[in-house]
């Protein structure tokens, strides 16, 4: 009994090291993710571009430090990838036809209208990446 115990704490503990249970705050993301859905994440630090990936929030609009706020974004270019002419209207950071570069990709929310994203701050550096949704666990 103990050992079976200890073995399921030893589970639990590794899982908490590898997956991140956390709820969507925000339209950003709409129609895939609704605020107040609960998602689960694994960490990675290397996305595939398509998927939803969540990161410590790159710079907020005041230029203020952004503390443990964290977003989730979906990823729509990775090192290597040339970013199409016309995906930021205006295109502030000079990105349209750019290669994104080693160790950076680019995210962007599914609701345009309403998501702060590369479109705004540019290239996001790989370690602010904390890990991609592997699922959605219930919806808000």
């Amino acid at each position: 009994m103990r050992a079976l115990a200890f073995a399921v704490a030893l589970a639990v503990f590794a899982a908490r090291r590898v997956l991140i249970l956390t709820t969507v705050d925000g339209p950003s993301m709409t129609p895939a993710l609704r605020s107040g859905d609960r998602v689960l994440v694994r960490r990675t630090r290397r996305p595939r571009r398509g998927q939803v990936a969540l990161l410590r929030f790159p710079q907020l609009p005041s230029g203020a430090p952004a503390g443990d706020q964290l977003l989730l974004k979906r990823v729509v270019a990775v090192a290597g990838d040339r970013i199409p002419a016309g995906w930021a209207e205006p295109d502030v950071h000079g990105l349209a036809g750019a290669v994104v570069p080693a160790g950076c990709t680019v995210v962007l929310g599914d609701n345009r209208a309403t998501s702060w994203d590369s479109r705004h701050y540019g290239f996001v550096p790989r370690e602010q990446l904390v890990g991609v949704v592997v699922r959605q666990v219930s919806r808000g």
